[in-house]
């Protein structure tokens, strides 16, 4: 097993994006995942939450993608939007250097949107199974180039209920692919989906569950329903966690913790499945980037976000299934981070808290909370503290932007624009090249273009007299 992202080969884009991004050293399921597909082989892995699986497949994708191919060579199914979205958006860091397109496909979505997408240059889909069917009947998603196929978070495929559109997805796909399946669990259905889906795969099984619990101290506390809020508020201005995820089982509970602390004006925010897909977005990337400390959800956000630094998890509803309770608390305790995890019990819920203690191996110790004389005299100064304490996380991929500057150009596919004529026009300036161009997106007013190596000013200023398709164009800068 290797030990550095070096000895692999990458090329020198893949290694300069992993570098950035701040992987130093692969995990097990990275070294083990990176190596087996370098190789060719086909992969069923089981591994926990936590363990770094989106950069174990992204990389050697990334570093082997055929630039030139205009129509995807890799689809990369999942079973919720967010971890679409949060694979899409690691899988586009890791091939940032190489201009490696990747679009994402879910429901309650612009079909049309998605569609004009698509009709551009992609080199990697990441979607949800439904969507992703969608657009294959539809003749929208091209498959016949597909290389690899990625299912994540099989297990999760099945409790949803999508083993059928799956496998009407993989009926589409060419023979001849490399497939990977990665699941936290191997029931019976999966294994019939390993069965179908892939020819002789190498079964691999990472056993970093209890490395990863081993980073989270678990406490259980019995309370009365009717004291989970006031208990929630004391854990919380005791412990004044940074950031802190609180998981419900019910929507309505999730908004009614929400309204609660919102009156009191803790920096809360909530997120669950009724809310619009662009709020639930917002409300992510606004916790990644410590825009507001606490974040009360239901499970749509228990499994795969990759958010840094929670240092603790609240279950204000004990899971009903093991399984959930691991993925739950997996948000904290990543990588070489250490976490804390509270669990409330009310009356007749031993038989969740016996199966959680049984599946994890690990009884959990009873929280003591302060007495109600320091709870007073703490009350108003925690309070203030909770509200005014401004939290600034480090953005992952916020390093790659440096030297990288986003040029919007006003001229689109209604003025019949193609990424040639942008390189064309930007090569032709002295010292530039193919090589100095990131990612291009042509809109239907507008154009987007990422200068790399520090060389966006000089592009900038070059292409206020300098036509682009016979025209000077209006470009302006998005960013630095």
């Amino acid at each position: 097993m290797k030990s550095t992202f070096e000895s692999f080969g990458l090329s020198e884009q893949i290694q300069r994006s992993i570098e950035l991004l701040g992987y130093h050293q692969p995990t097990e399921v990275q070294s083990v995942l990176i190596e087996s597909m370098i190789e060719g082989n086909d992969v069923v892995i089981q591994s926990q939450t936590g363990s770094g699986k989106t950069a174990a497949f992204a990389i050697p994708i990334c570093d082997n993608i055929d630039f030139d191919q205009n129509i995807p060579q890799a689809l990369i199914i999942a079973p919720t939007r967010e971890l679409a979205l949060q694979i899409k958006e690691d899988v586009f860091h890791i091939g940032r250097f190489k201009r490696v397109k990747v679009s994402v496909l879910f429901g309650k979505f612009p079909y049309e949107v998605q569609v004009k997408e698509l009709k551009q240059k992609t080199h990697i889909v990441v979607g949800t199974p439904g969507r992703i069917l969608d657009h294959i009947k539809r003749g929208t998603l091209d498959v016949s180039e597909i290389k690899y196929l990625i299912i994540d978070e099989a297990d999760e495929m099945f409790k949803l209920g999508f083993l059928a559109d799956m496998n009407q997805i993989i009926k589409k796909l060419p023979v001849k692919r490399q497939t990977v399946l990665l699941s936290a669990t191997i029931p019976d259905q999966i294994q019939e989906l390993i069965s179908f889906a892939i020819r002789n795969p190498k079964f691999i099984k990472i056993d970093e569950e209890s490395n990863v619990l081993d980073r989270i101290t678990q406490y259980k506390l019995s309370v009365v329903e009717q004291a989970k809020l006031r208990v929630t508020r004391e854990i919380l201005m005791t412990e004044q966690p940074d950031s802190c995820m609180i998981f419900c089982n019910l929507k309505a509970t999730v908004d009614d913790i929400f309204e609660y602390f919102s009156d009191m004006k803790f920096p809360i925010q909530r997120l669950h499945g009724g809310m619009e897909q662009n709020d639930r977005t917002q409300i992510i990337k606004g916790f990644k980037q410590g825009s507001f400390r606490f974040l009360v959800a239901t499970d749509v956000a228990a499994r795969g976000l990759d958010i840094d630094q929670v240092s603790l998890i609240i279950n204000f509803d004990i899971p009903l299934e093991a399984e959930i309770y691991v993925h739950r608390i997996g948000r904290t305790g990543r990588f070489d981070q250490m976490g804390k995890a509270i669990t409330f019990v009310t009356t007749n819920q031993g038989r969740f808290l016996r199966n959680i203690e049984d599946f994890t191996g690990v009884r959990m110790e009873m929280l003591q909370l302060p007495d109600k004389e320091t709870l007073q005299n703490a009350h108003i100064d925690s309070a203030r503290q909770i509200r005014e304490k401004k939290i600034v996380k480090k953005v992952k991929g916020e390093q790659l932007n440096e030297g990288i500057t986003a040029l919007q150009i006003r001229a689109g596919k209604q003025s019949k624009i193609r990424p040639t004529d942008i390189v064309g026009a930007i090569c032709s300036i002295e010292g530039l090249s193919a090589e100095d161009i990131g990612v291009i997106n042509i809109g239907e007013l507008f154009s987007e273009v990422e200068i790399l190596n520090e060389k966006g000013d000089m592009v900038y200023q070059q292409l206020q007299e300098l036509p682009i398709k016979g025209k000077l164009r209006k470009v302006i800068k998005m960013r630095k």
